[in-house]
This record gives structure tokens, C-alpha cells and sequence, in this order.
């Protein structure tokens, strides 16, 4: 190994967990490769600083606080007696921290609007591919693992499970940043209490008040912040606000916007053709871009993007409705109306300002990927069963509500 090479910065300071440390010299130049410091400019929670102000973290901060409980959960592993070579952990450590670099700006209101033929996981892939090229085939195992193709599939379920260092690390940071306090949780001890067993992750049984404790969290979490409805209604007006640069765009309208943004305004993008030339255009595209735009198009002729866009930027947001009943026809048709003579819009126009939808909650799904507990007699049983928790079951069923949003008066 050169030696230049190993004077490279191996620790960082992490609010959360205190130092991190940076494992191998091929582990800091990925996080030193542009491809991954375009994470800093993303943010983790798209817009819900709009609702809880501390909530400015980023995917690079989240992909960080990954690797080092992956870390953590290979050393307690193997301190259990199940072998993990350096070449798997290390791939472990890389497919964790490559896991969401192919998120797109503000998060999930880019894939809804503006890339709407491929999702944040197979744009994920393409940029560890590309790596794997410029890095001479060191990142083929992580791709292998991270595609669930490697033949042992706990390794799989550290990075993609119900019980993954992901949810471990955005639970608590999130709940930090946010200063909701239900979503702190024990992932020290969820950790120390990993085990594998016909290679299948499971939690020991001593460990099942800390993943009763990790459900409930997710559950208080997501009404809270994830889909806390100011937070909603901001990523929704956003989204709609995406939707008419795109429709303008593609009609021929100039709108102010960097390359990055103007190339994905203009193209229908799919996965088939999402070319390594696209690739490096949307690894040039983050949060600034889109808000930089977004400030720019207030001033635009087309009333809907500048209203839109007025609306975001000064957080004049619309009024939502959450109810647990689907709204009827109706009700839908009276706030149309009434909106629709207020801003004196037309029916195309309409649909920017009024629009509904459902959201769902599932903090635990029984069907697939499920968390299973392992009882010192060897026995293995689903947390749901294993649990003398009341409500453990109650909360795997998907819990849906329904929101109305349109202009306040």
C-alpha cells in the first residue's frame, strides 16, 4: 500500500455516534470521488425543515452513519463465531455507503416528477457500476451483494431488511435532527443482539424489547415526520411545481435553470436510456440547482409555475386535509369550484392547485423480509408471534389516510 495514500483522513466527527472511522484508502477515495460528495448538497428529509427548522441533514451524513454500524454489526458477528472475510466486509462497508448515492435532489420529489422512468435504486446501481469501471472491478463484490446475488443472503439483509443498518442509522438521525424524540432508539444494543442463523438475520431473543421498542418508533416517526401533513402538503407543491416545468419545457417554454436541471427538463428519461452521459449530468444535479431554479420561475409569465413557486419559496403553503375516509366526488368537485373561480383557472390549471391522494403506514410488514427471533433452544419465531406486545400485531397492518391540498383563501 502506498504510504502516501495512508496519511489520508480515516476519522470523522458524526453528532450522532461520535468518530467514524474510514476503514481502507479505496473506502475514502469513493467518499472523496465527486460522484459521492454531491450527497452533501441532498438532503436527507426533502423539505421537512419546513416543518421541524433542525432538519437540514444530508444523504452524505446518513450514508456515513450506514458504514459505521456496519461496521459494528460485522464486528459483533464474527465475535459470534460467523466467518465474514475481510473482501465480504469490506464489500459490506462499500454497498452501505454507495446504498441511496443515486438519490436524486430534495430526495423522492425528483423521481415523482422530473425521472419518473427509473427510481433512485437502479440510478444507484448505475453510479456503482460506473465506480466499479474507474476503480478497476473493486467494487464487484458489493454489486454482487447489493443485487442479492452473492450466494450468502444475510449479508444482503444488513444493507436491505426490515432490521438493515439503514433504518438503524435514519431513525435515529432523523429523530435527532428533528427533535422528535420517539424515534430514538437502541441500535447499540439491536446490534449486540444480531445473529445469523440457516443464514437468515435474526435477533436474539434477549434483544426483542429493542425491536418492539424499533417498531414502534418507525411507526411514531412516520405520522410525526415522514408523513407529518405540512411536511406532505411541501413535498406535493414541489412536485407539482416539477410537473409544470416539465410540461413547459417540453412544450418549448424557457425556463432559467443550470444545464443539469435544463437536460432533465427537456428529456424524457427512462432506465433504457439513461446513458453514462446521463449519468454525469445527474451527478451535477442536486438540491441547489432545483431551489435556484425554483427562485427564478416566481417571476416567469406562465401564472401556475410562479404562483407555484412563490407559494414554496416564501412557505405560503396550501391548506391539506388528512382523514382517515376517502374524500367523495363531492366534496373534491365543491373545492375545485371554488378555487377555480377564486384564481380564475382553467381545468389543466386546476389540477396544479387542487389534487388529493392517500398516504400508508406500515410500520412492520409480516409478508416478506420479516424479523425473526431466535430462542435459545434454537427455535426461530416472527417478532409478531414472539412478542407479548398487544399492539405488535396490529401495527403490520398497513394503516392509510387520505389528504385534500389547495390554495388557502
Amino acid at each position: 500500500m502506498n504510504d502516501k495514500k495512508t496519511n489520508k483522513l480515516k476519522i470523522l466527527n458524526d453528532p450522532i455516534y461520535g468518530f467514524i472511522t474510514i476503514p481502507n484508502t479505496l473506502i475514502c477515495d469513493l467518499i472523496d470521488h465527486p460522484y459521492f460528495q454531491r450527497l452533501r448538497r441532498i438532503s436527507q428529509m426533502g423539505l421537512s425543515h419546513l416543518v421541524y427548522p433542525g432538519a437540514h441533514h444530508t444523504r452524505f451524513h446518513h450514508a456515513l452513519g450506514c458504514m459505521h454500524l456496519m461496521q459494528k454489526a460485522v464486528r459483533n458477528l464474527r465475535s459470534k463465531g460467523i466467518e465474514i472475510s475481510n473482501e465480504e466486509a469490506n464489500a459490506l462497508n462499500i454497498a452501505i455507503l454507495l446504498h441511496d448515492i443515486g438519490h436524486g435532489a430534495f430526495s423522492h420529489a425528483l423521481e415523482q416528477s422530473i425521472l419518473t422512468g427509473i427510481n433512485h435504486e437502479a440510478v444507484s446501481l448505475k453510479f456503482m457500476q460506473a465506480l466499479n469501471i474507474e476503480f478497476k472491478g473493486q467494487l464487484t463484490l458489493a454489486i454482487t451483494i447489493f443485487t442479492e446475488k452473492y450466494h450468502r443472503k444475510f449479508l444482503y439483509q444488513l444493507i436491505s431488511s426490515q432490521l438493515d443498518m439503514d433504518r438503524l442509522d435514519y431513525l435515529n438521525r432523523d429523530s435527532f435532527y428533528t427533535g422528535v424524540a420517539e424515534g430514538n432508539i437502541s441500535s447499540e444494543r439491536l446490534i449486540a443482539m444480531l445473529n445469523v442463523k440457516d443464514d437468515n438475520l435474526v435477533i436474539e431473543e434477549k434483544g426483542i424489547y429493542s425491536v418492539e421498542k424499533f417498531i414502534v418508533a418507525r411507526r411514531l416517526m412516520y405520522w410525526q415526520v415522514y408523513l407529518h401533513k405540512t411536511g406532505l402538503v411541501a413535498e406535493k407543491l414541489l412536485g407539482k411545481i416539477l410537473e409544470r416545468a416539465k410540461v413547459l419545457a417540453l412544450s418549448g417554454k424557457k425556463l432559467p435553470a443550470s444545464k443539469a436541471f435544463t437536460y432533465f427538463l427537456n428529456h424524457q428519461i427512462t432506465e433504457e436510456n439513461f446513458s453514462l452521459e446521463t449519468l454525469k449530468t445527474f451527478a451535477k444535479l442536486d438540491d441547489y440547482d432545483v431551489f435556484s431554479a425554483i427562485k427564478e420561475w416566481i417571476s416567469h409569465e406562465d401564472k401556475v409555475i410562479s404562483k407555484l413557486s412563490e407559494s414554496l419559496v416564501n412557505r405560503i403553503l396550501p391548506k391539506v386535509i388528512l382523514q382517515k375516509e376517502p374524500f367523495t366526488e363531492d366534496q373534491i368537485v365543491k373545492i375545485k369550484q371554488e378555487v377555480k373561480g377564486i384564481f380564475k383557472l382553467n381545468d389543466s390549471e386546476l389540477e396544479y392547485f387542487v389534487y388529493h391522494g392517500k398516504i400508508q403506514n406500515q410500520a412492520y410488514d409480516a409478508t416478506k423480509n420479516t424479523i425473526q427471533i431466535l430462542y435459545k433452544n434454537g427455535e426461530i419465531k416472527d417478532v409478531t408471534e414472539a412478542s407479548d406486545h398487544l399492539n405488535l400485531q396490529a401495527l403490520s397492518n398497513p394503516v392509510i389516510k387520505y389528504y385534500i391540498c389547495y390554495p388557502k383563501k
